[in-house]
């Protein structure tokens, strides 16, 4: 605290020591050997960057009319309003309610006994805390009281605790009595705010303000209470139905459930309703016996491993027979059902006038008392569904799963692949089952939208797109080749800059193959490419007695085998491994070669090796070994507009978290850069982990001390200067992946601010000019061709009618879909400082989908983010490896839960931190 904040702070206390306005007394006198500090100016608020405004739209290319999964939205009632209200549930003690799943049930309860005193008003209810109405309920504040019975969980979250406590200790007596749990709920709706519909209007001539997306907000949960009304399983704004034509199981218990996403937009062409097909994975239902042994593969009930059973059952929802009674499972018996033991009371009462108890086992219970019939539940345990201090148990095979209850775990290389093919639909296909969609919702009878005035038109929306044109490629010997519908070969053609393959060797985990064949294969291969492959240095064999030890220990074993014959380091392994997918020798054997010895390898598993295969192979090797696959033939001219005028700096971003449910994993941020400008299609990559779940990256600027910046960014800086003819770059072009619309002000003011941080740190008076992009792949428009069963062209490009009414957006789908229905990238421009025309802008987002070396085919999004996941993605596997310990070290980054340092990544060394060690 300085003089100045001293004298604001209480030197003028009264009497009673309570602060006297005006007395100030006068300042203390300045001692003749003081200068007084002068307070300083509080600094000038900063402007918060937003996303820029649309500049004009493109012009290039071949147009082609499309069709797209937006339905046009009419609303009439412009001047009407919503009122929202906050919504209190109590139990009849005055206890909250902190179930969510109860919410929907009551306040339908409320409306079905107080209509009279709601004055008969329709209202949206988001299942929490907020419902909305049109116009005004007849009091600011209204309070009730309802009742419900039978109150169990509810099917739309799954989270409410279940209501019956019949548990076989209570005797049968009580069950006839007392067939339903009932419950007293106090609710209390009380006045918010008030959200004119004029806000939407606003919207669509750009003005948006809270109160626009407020008003989108409450039509979205009008369209989710319309759904929940029908008893589908809600997930954010997708919903599914309860119909087992929509199922598809994709194994070990799991079932793929096919269901719809729709929701408001404000578009160029006014307000629209985008419907999509959407997918959730649910668990199977059915008998909890037969989920078990599917889920865990198992061959029968007596080989279930019942800590896991008991793992992934907590907290699932059961009915039990015969009564048909739902609750929730919250563990397992300690003991098999014919052991389990309970005191039963007695109808008869002793001398005492005490109720008598036996003990019997819940087998004996259910067998002799209840006259049911058990074939297998003996010896396995029961199910609780009771309280920790009271238990309530039941035999398992009394017990099914209720449908539609979320599988949020992550699902296995198998399971995906089987969603991913039973999921997809072609483009026909998936118009037609959204027109379906819109014929069964019927949301013209929907009362709310009625009273909104709102119709929603059940035409797909006429877009005009245009087909950019392929860029040409150069490959080697010269030779050029545009690209056909997205695709290129190197059938008889030589890579453009082959590397040499030397000082190499091949390591043999086990796998089965014809070693000297493949050598043989591979040196052919190469040859024909262009690539000049010495002989193999050694086949290294593994060892048989370590064939069953642990992963690490494996490649410990075959390093120390390597080091005792080679005589020098090798310049690159190929890693033979036995099996193609998720391999747990893969992230140590990387590991130790990236980060300890500075090798460049190149993993495979020689199941079935063909020519195609052996290409593919080698583009990779080529990219990691510093060579080039091919460029564009502006790149090599070099005539790029704008980027090959000025130094520029091409950057791809991404950050990648652990699955859903893991919350302690370190999320990996990955930043790639360009180097040797003209060239963009060559990067290098940093990556580093961060707090679990942030999506910020926050080592882009790390200040160290007044001379050190530890960040990603100054690793990314200096490499361009060294690999540039030592120029700084003039530009700096930034594609962010994975952020959402909410999300978009902290790309423009925090990840930016730290980037030029960075650069001022290097050289104060250096200012580049940034372009930020984001790529979208998690959205639900599609584009059609209206008369032809394929998919949209490669190339074909949307900047108008479902773009945003204001901001800088455009839609292209740079690839061929092959398969199911293609997904065009959603690109937001928030930044151009540069000055980019649409058309240049468009040409090299286009482009740069066109530079991944490690594919011949021009992929759906631009390069850098492809490679910046890619990075993410393998090193994010070390983390597995990883003693926490050894590698928690003290400047590691804080995660929300405190001062828990995140374990950091161990640095790669220098000879591959800059190659493309990731292609």
């Amino acid at each position: 605290m300085d003089s100045s904040e001293q004298e604001k702070n209480g030197v003028t206390e009264g009497k009673n020591g309570a602060p006297e306005p005006d007395a100030l007394p006068p300042p203390p006198p300045v001692p003749p050997n003081v200068t007084p500090i002068k307070a300083e100016q509080e600094p000038a608020k900063k402007r918060l960057r937003v996303p820029m405004a649309r500049r004009g739209l493109g012009t290039k290319g071949q147009k082609i009319q499309l069709l797209t999964n937006h339905f046009k939205v009419a609303v009439k009632n412009v001047d009407g309003q919503f009122f929202h209200y906050s919504v209190a549930l109590f139990y009849e003690d005055g206890r909250p309610v902190d179930g969510k799943g109860i919410g929907r049930r009551v306040l339908d309860r409320v409306q079905e006994t107080y209509d009279t005193e709601l004055a008969g008003k329709e209202f949206a209810y988001d299942g929490e805390k907020s419902l909305f109405t049109v116009g005004p309920l007849p009091r600011n504040k209204l309070e009730f009281t309802v009742v419900l019975e039978d109150v169990t969980s509810n099917r739309n979250t799954g989270n409410s605790s279940p209501g019956g406590h019949e548990s076989p200790n209570d005797g049968d007596r009580k069950r006839l009595r007392r067939p339903y749990q009932s419950k007293t709920f106090k609710v209390e709706i009380s006045f918010a705010a008030k959200i004119p519909m004029q806000a939407i209007g606003n919207a669509l001539r750009g003005q948006e303000t809270e109160n626009s997306q407020e008003a989108l907000r409450v039509l979205d949960i009008i369209l989710r209470q319309h759904a929940a009304k029908q008893g589908c399983l809600l997930v954010r704004q997708s919903y599914f139905h309860n119909e087992p034509r929509n199922f598809a199981d994709v194994g070990g218990g799991v079932l793929g459930c096919r269901g719809f996403h729709s929701s408001f937009r404000t578009t160029q062409g006014g307000l629209s309703l985008n419907i999509d097909v959407s997918t959730t994975m649910i668990i199977q239902p059915g008998p909890v016996v037969d989920f078990l042994i599917a889920n865990q593969n198992a061959r029968d009930p007596y080989s279930i491993d019942w800590v896991k059973a008991k793992r992934v059952l907590k907290n699932l929802r059961v009915k039990t027979s015969p009564t048909n009674q739902e609750y929730k499972i919250t563990g397992l018996s300690e003991k098999p059902c014919k052991d389990q033991m309970f005191s039963l009371k007695q109808r008869s009462r002793d001398d005492d006038g005490e109720v008598q108890t036996v003990e019997v086992s819940v087998y004996e219970y259910f067998v002799n008392y209840r006259n049911i019939e058990l074939r297998y539940s003996g010896d396995l345990p029961c199910i609780n569904v009771g309280k920790p201090k009271r238990p309530t148990y039941f035999p398992i095979e009394l017990c099914a799963l209720v449908s539609l209850q979320r599988y949020t775990k992550a699902l296995s290389t198998f399971q995906r692949a089987s969603l991913v093919e039973k999921s997809r639909q072609k483009p026909q296909e998936r118009m037609s089952t959204l027109t379906t969609a819109l014929k069964i919702n019927n949301y013209d009878e929907e009362p709310l939208l009625r009273s909104c005035s709102i119709t929603i038109s059940r035409n797909f929306t006429e877009v005009d797109g245009r087909v950019l044109p392929a860029p040409r490629l150069k490959f080697g010997n010269g030779e050029d080749f545009f690209p056909r519908n997205g695709r290129w070969n190197f059938n008889n053609k030589r890579l453009l800059q082959p590397a040499k393959i030397e000082k190499w060797a091949i390591v043999n985990f086990s796998a089965r193959c014809d070693i000297r064949g493949l050598v043989r294969d591979f040196m052919k291969c190469g040859e024909m490419k262009g690539i000049d492959v010495e002989s193999p240095f050694d086949v290294f064999e593994e060892n048989q007695q370590y064939r069953r030890a642990p992963p690490l220990v494996r490649v410990e074993k075959m390093f120390e085998e390597i080091q005792a014959k080679l005589p020098g380091a090798p310049k690159f392994l190929l890693c033979l491994l036995p099996e193609r997918k998720n391999c747990d020798l893969y992230a140590p054997w990387k590991k130790k070669n990236l980060s300890e010895y500075d090798i460049v390898t190149q993993c495979m598993a020689p199941t079935r090796v063909n020519d195609q295969y052996l290409t593919n192979l080698l583009l990779k090797v080529n990219a990691k070994l510093g060579g080039l696959n091919s460029l564009l033939a502006v790149e090599h001219s070099p005539s790029i507009p704008v980027v090959s005028k000025v130094p520029t700096l091409i950057l791809g971003m991404d950050v990648s978290h652990g699955s859903p449910g893991q919350s302690d994993i370190p999320s990996i941020a990955a930043v790639v850069s360009s180097r040797q400008w003209p060239l963009i299609s060559k990067y290098r990559a940093s990556v580093r982990t961060q707090s679990p779940k942030l999506e910020m990256i926050d080592t882009l600027y790390k200040r160290v001390s007044d001379t050190e910046d530890d960040g990603i960014l100054r690793e990314a800086l200096l490499d361009f200067y060294v690999s540039s003819g030592k120029r700084k770059p003039d530009q700096i072009i930034i594609f962010r992946d994975g952020v959402s619309e909410s999300q978009f002000n902290q790309v423009l003011n925090i990840e930016l601010d730290q980037i030029i941080e960075a650069c001022k740190f290097l050289d104060e008076n250096w200012s580049p000019k940034f372009v930020v992009i984001v790529a979208q792949k998690n959205h639900h428009t599609k584009f059609f061709q209206p008369n032809a069963p394929e998919n949209v062209p490669p190339g074909t490009i949307i900047d108008n009618k479902v773009c945003h009414p204001k901001n800088y957006d455009f839609y292209l789908c740079a690839h061929a879909g092959m398969i199911g229905t293609t997904r065009p990238t959603h690109y937001h421009v928030l930044l151009d400082e540069v000055g980019f025309s649409p058309d240049d802008l468009q040409e090299l987002v286009h482009s740069l989908s066109y530079v991944y070396q490690r594919s011949t085919t021009a992929i759906s999004v631009v390069a850098p983010i492809c490679y910046a996941h890619l990075a993410a993605t393998q090193l994010g596997q070390w983390m597995k490896f990883e003693d926490t310990s050894e590698t928690s070290s003290s400047h590691g980054g804080v995660s929300h839960a405190g001062s828990v340092p995140v374990p950091q990544l161990p640095r790669l060394k220098e000879n591959v931190c800059n190659s493309m060690f990731f292609c």
